[in-house]
């Protein structure tokens, strides 16, 4: 939301806001929380999870570095849709939402930044949408794998590895799968070459192969 301000107004953000250190597992708001504050991820990994109506948990996406996170919910004046969890150590600043308003109508790039964040995420959300209902569940994991090495991809010896802790619970949740597929189909991802990494750390060992099955299935 701030890319395009200057130094000065970037400063007048900063100094508005408060920045708190999160520990794993730290939940910074919880679903059904009143809407009352904005967050910028500024180091860590933020996961977004929802309880659905039947009890069962949906990871909706990962935060990272420089993102935003519950900042529509307050500006609309709506309880947060979701619980916030520190997956690791992270770093956040935050801003209560009258605090927010009022850098908006003093940076209008702020609000203009915000809106472009939230179409962003509404077409990312669009695409999950059509994935779970159109494509095999093995495509549905190889693009999740990919979103995430887009997001958080750090480049080692081995190949891309995604650099936060992700269960494949968590991939199971994303995919609109179960966890017994999934563990399945990376333990056979596993066995081909196309990943490596253990049960937590995930890398792409052959991107290629994996954009090719993400596309192709």
């Amino acid at each position: 939301m701030f890319a395009s301000l200057d130094h000065d107004a970037r400063e007048v953000v900063t100094r508005s806001g408060m920045v708190r250190a999160l520990a794993p597992g730290r939940i910074v708001f919880g679903q059904g929380d009143p809407g009352v504050t904005c967050h910028t991820l500024l180091d860590g990994r933020v996961k977004i999870v929802q309880a659905r109506a039947d009890g069962a948990l949906s990871v909706i996406r990962f935060i990272g570095p420089g993102e935003t996170y519950g900042t529509v919910a307050a500006l609309m004046g709506r309880p947060f849709p979701a619980d916030a969890v520190a997956v690791v150590e992270s770093l956040e600043i935050y801003w209560p939402v009258t605090v927010m308003r009022d850098l908006m109508t003093r940076y209008p790039a702020i609000a203009m930044g915000s809106a472009a964040t939230a179409g962003q995420r509404l077409f990312e959300l669009q695409e999950r949408v059509s994935d779970l209902s159109s494509e095999r569940v093995e495509r549905r994991i190889a693009r999740i794998l990919l979103r995430l090495a887009g997001h958080a991809g750090r480049k080692t010896s081995s190949g891309l590895e995604i650099d936060f802790p992700v269960t494949r619970q968590e991939l199971a949740e994303m995919a609109g799968s179960t966890l017994h597929t999934v563990s399945r189909t990376l333990a056979a991802w596993d066995e081909a070459g196309l990943i490596g990494g253990g049960r937590r750390r995930i890398v792409i060992c052959d991107l290629d192969r994996l954009t090719t099955l993400a596309g192709s299935m």
